[in-house]
């Protein structure tokens, strides 16, 4: 007899968003094809070598103690390492099981169903899998800075900026002068104190300000700092999320979200992008007020993050091992982006436009209007190239012209026939 299995799920799954990159990995041999579609690092970034003498070293230093539970908060050491590293306080250090982690468990503790979360647009797709989940509902800045009471916004649809050979233009309906998009605010974005009758006042902002995913564009310290007086105005949390920080390839660092507001952001880390995804580490700075809750939510999700995991992990950042790593990585991922954006700029036709991220792992290309990335999508798989339609970024599915590149992953010998073929596809479907 057949189960109707329905009648057992909970209200939350139908508010499940399947990612559309987990089903591409499902579907395809990523050997065999020309990837751009996921956010794998470089395999040559992981310290193969280092591994195995750190794991040692831990195993022996920590013998049977590195194979049992530990602290909800994490092991003492790996929050010590990233504290130092970071100047905070150690008890402002909660360790995730992933950064991913850290998304989920901030919006379980902070948003009831119904809750506004805002968020740029585009943003993570991680994130909004996270906020649909709860089902929060999800504002865009550019709509919140509009709700505030601003008589000015910017026209047209809002987008990352975009150009060719290293030039970059306003895309969208009118030149607005700043951009609200993946990772900027507008001048719209001034906003003044108090609120419109019946307006739901956010739970918290969630940003990308280094590198964005999936944009790759970087928010100005002016553009932190206008974020940072909005949320205090209108008296909301600001999730930082940061996995690419630490991978920057030109320009100079800005300074954190978190380092200019600490008392009311969340700053996400991971080792995922520095270290290896495989070890599925993150971590959280904040309040300990906030950490606290966030504690003891953990508790009922995991018990603990992986020990052995840990150990190796305070060991590689503490020793140095982490930096030595991440000269390497910067130089080979610059190149990797530098490539890119030169055989970006050989073969996409003229009428398409993209960003040039200082840092990070992706780009975002813009194309005419009249093509549309996700029913191009299965176009060139059958041809052999994958990339991310852009819209699955977007909270609303929007902006179907537009995909996600990304550049850490394919071999370099194999970028060129790769974006020469997608460059074929796209001329093919105008």
């Amino acid at each position: 007899m057949d189960l109707e299995y329905g009648k057992f799920f909970s209200s939350d799954v139908g508010s499940f968003m399947r990612s559309p990159v987990r089903e591409i990995f499902k579907k395809v041999d990523l050997s065999a094809i020309y990837s751009f579609a996921g956010g794998y690092p470089d395999a040559a970034t992981f310290p193969i070598e280092d591994i195995r003498r750190i794991s040692a070293q831990v195993l022996e230093k920590y013998g049977a103690k590195a194979l049992q539970y530990g602290a909800t908060q994490g092991v003492t050491e790996l929050r010590e390492v990233i504290a130092r590293r970071y100047g905070v306080p150690v008890e402002n250090v909660q360790i995730t099981t992933s950064s991913q982690q850290g998304i989920d468990v901030c919006t379980r503790v902070f948003v009831n169903p119904g809750d506004v979360v805002l968020t740029t647009a585009p943003t993570y797709l991680g994130a909004l899998q996270s906020f649909k989940s709860y089902r929060a509902e999800i504002q865009t800045l550019e709509d919140f800075c509009l709700a505030v009471g601003r008589t000015t916004a910017p026209a047209g649809a809002c987008r990352p900026r975009q150009g060719r050979g290293g030039t970059t233009s306003v895309v969208g309906s009118e030149e607005i002068g700043d951009f609200c998009d993946s990772a900027k605010i507008s001048d719209s974005c001034d906003s003044p104190r108090g609120s419109s009758p019946g307006r739901k006042r956010p739970k918290f902002c969630y940003v990308i300000p280094d590198f964005q995913n999936p944009s790759g564009e970087t928010m100005t310290l002016e553009e932190r700092e206008k974020l940072v007086r909005m949320a205090r105005e209108q008296d909301f949390l600001i999730v930082e999320d940061s996995p690419y920080r630490e991978l920057r390839y030109s320009g100079e660092p800005v300074p954190t979200i978190y380092s200019l507001a600490p008392e009311r952001t969340l700053h996400l880390g991971s080792f995922s992008k520095i270290f290896a995804p495989g070890f599925r580490l993150g971590w959280i700075l904040g309040p300990v007020e906030l950490l606290e809750q966030i504690y003891v939510c953990k508790q009922s999700l995991d018990l603990c993050p992986p020990i052995l995991d840990q150990y190796m992990a305070a060991e590689f950042m503490g020793s140095g091992a982490l930096d030595a790593n991440l000269r390497r990585s910067i130089a080979l991922y610059r190149a990797k982006r530098d490539k890119m954006l030169g055989l970006l700029e050989k073969y996409m036709p003229q009428s398409v436009s993209w960003t040039h991220p200082e840092g990070g792992l992706f780009l975002f290309v813009t194309l005419p209007e009249e093509i549309d990335t996700v029913a191009l999508y299965d176009r060139a798989l059958a041809a052999g190239v994958a990339y991310v339609a852009g819209s699955f970024f977007y909270p609303d599915g929007s902006h179907r012209n537009t995909m996600r590149l990304n550049f850490s992953f394919l071999d370099a010998s194999r970028m060129e026939a790769g974006v020469k073929l997608l460059a074929e596809v796209v001329a093919g479907a105008r």
